[in-house]
């Protein structure tokens, strides 16, 4: 995971305005129930207070499943490990760690946690809460020194197998299931449902959420996102869900490169886009895309 920087987890206190949903043409059938004419939050800071609180939880009840039905969200596991891990076996990388060389430490687990970025500490903190006889537990001083930088210090040599020996275990499995889908599954598709997104729309702030972290900063998600929508409304706004999710990969391509100028960006251009330009926003099977030049199929 390639992600913008250390992440803000607080939660901003914001006031919410009750918010009137208007139904108006859809550009899918899935949006058709989503669209409508609320206050988006627009800035980053109020979007994801709003990501992460439930005063919406009646309107996003009412809505279709999209992304988080669990065949939809198996597959977006799916494409997401393509990108990861360059496999479709998702489930394979729970033992997953290596420091890729991003400036971000170690780089572990399904949805690549990173110790340089908090959420790591953050999930082991929380597995430890839970289950404090676990084999990770005696680095957590260390995890929290290490925390914001990219340096092993005190993890050395011995983390990486804990890591690994741990994610036998069934408990810390289910922990690094709840935690990415506390950090980022839930908090991007509830966004993107208020914004009158589909199951593509929700996967795309899913995967965005996932690369570039929660972060409020202009390189996180809720950063990228308050960036498009000076470009072009979401479709609860009014917008084209077409044109707004264009709008938003290109802001995201873009400070993909903008960090490293070489780098891959093929889980955009002939993944994601592809589903954009071929039309296919419920995300809809079989998919075929590609990343890193190879194939992927689901049926």
């Amino acid at each position: 995971m390639k992600r913008s920087g250390c992440l803000a987890f607080a939660a901003v206190p914001v006031l919410v305005t009750a918010a009137v949903y208007l139904l108006t043409p859809a550009h899918s059938d899935e949006a058709a129930a989503s669209q409508g004419t609320y206050q988006a939050p627009r800035s980053g800071e109020d979007a994801k207070a709003r990501a992460e609180r439930s005063e919406d939880d009646e309107v996003i009840a009412d809505l279709p499943a999209g992304l988080a039905a669990p065949r939809k969200k198996d597959l977006a596991q799916q494409i997401v490990a393509s990108a990861e891990n360059s496999t479709l076996d998702w489930r394979s990388a729970y033992g997953y760690i290596e420091d890729i060389g991003d400036g971000q430490g170690y780089t572990a687990g399904i949805i690549g946690f990173c110790t340089g970025t908090h959420d790591l500490l953050t999930l082991v903190q929380r597995y430890t809460d839970e289950h404090p006889a676990n084999g990770l537990a005696r680095y957590l001083p260390a995890l929290r020194e290490v925390d914001g930088t990219d340096s092993h210090a005190g993890l050395d040599p011995h983390f990486t197998g804990a890591w690994k020996a741990e994610a036998k275990v069934p408990a810390f499995r289910t922990a690094q299931d709840k935690e990415r889908d506390r950090v980022y599954f839930d908090p991007a598709v509830r966004l993107a449902k208020l914004d009158g997104l589909g199951t593509l729309g929700q996967f795309i702030y899913y995967d965005a959420m996932v690369f570039h972290g929660p972060g409020t900063d202009p390189n996180g998600f809720y950063g990228l996102r308050e960036k498009a929508l000076k470009e072009a409304n979401s479709p609860s706004q009014g917008g084209k869900e077409k044109q707004f999710l264009d709008v938003f990969l290109d802001v995201r391509r873009n400070a993909m490169r903008a960090k490293n100028p070489h780098i891959d960006t093929s889980r955009i251009d002939t993944a994601q886009r592809q589903f954009l330009y071929d039309g296919n926003l419920d995300l809809r099977t079989p998919l075929v895309w590609k990343v890193y030049g190879e194939t992927y199929k689901v049926a």
